[in-house]
């Protein structure tokens, strides 16, 4: 079938292997000193590798290549979990973060998938769209992006769901006054701000809709 795949481009590739790690699917290996797509069916098209490679020497390219095939990656991951394993040594003592006294969220649930397309606390609201990684990576989150703001939070490469669809409903449907949209570097989180822009296109409302990107490392990315 035609899909979008990734293709690695072996002249740039070191063999680093950060490429394999962060591939969930094991689709690629190292084999000879060069990353390599070892099983087009294990590729999601999602390109969690691209901004793990040093090099730049993985791109998206679209060409006849098998079908996904998610009970196959499910299957391989059950029996990589299979093994054992040894654990690695601690090298060195976690620096703890101080704990935050008090929480900004303030409204439930904040699934997108869950939360109902209207309700009293949309009314008059600044709304916070958060790749849920972000919540984890971003130490600030809650003080610089969730207060003062109704939060939902999604990941568009594990819910099977369009959620352009129902964003569309909660802006026709409740009184927003903005749209703050937080995500991933990764490119499958592009998903979540594609949604958002077609929602607020769909809805016909004019509002602000800001986007802050984090970077794997927790910082906010400059653009």
């Amino acid at each position: 079938m035609l899909r979008q795949i990734i293709n690695i481009d072996a002249s740039r590739c070191d063999g680093c292997g950060l490429c394999v790690a962060a591939c969930h699917e094991g689709a690629i290996q190292l084999i000879d000193g060069k990353a390599r797509l070892t099983r087009e069916d294990f590729c999601d098209g999602f390109g969690d590798c691209l901004p793990a490679c040093p090099q730049n020497a993985i791109t998206f390219t679209e060409r006849e290549a098998a079908a996904y095939d998610s009970a196959a990656v499910y299957q391989h991951k059950m029996q990589l979990s299979a093994q054992p394993t040894v654990a690695a040594p601690r090298l060195s003592t976690p620096t703890v973060a101080p704990m935050v006294s008090t929480s900004s969220l303030h409204t439930w649930p904040v699934q997108i998938k869950l939360v109902p397309v209207e309700a009293a606390f949309f009314s008059g609201a600044s709304l916070l769209i958060a790749a849920d990684c972000t919540a984890y990576a971003y130490a600030a989150m809650h003080s610089e992006f969730m207060a003062g703001r109704v939060t939902l939070i999604g990941c568009p490469k594990l819910d099977a769901t369009e959620y352009s669809v129902k964003l569309t409903q909660i802006l026709r449907l409740n009184t927003i006054r903005d749209v703050t949209v937080v995500r991933m570097e990764v490119p499958c989180c592009a998903g979540l701000v594609r949604s958002v822009m077609a929602a607020v296109q769909n809805s016909g409302r004019n509002m602000a809709v800001s986007v802050a990107v984090v970077t794997r490392d927790g910082r906010l990315k400059e653009e």
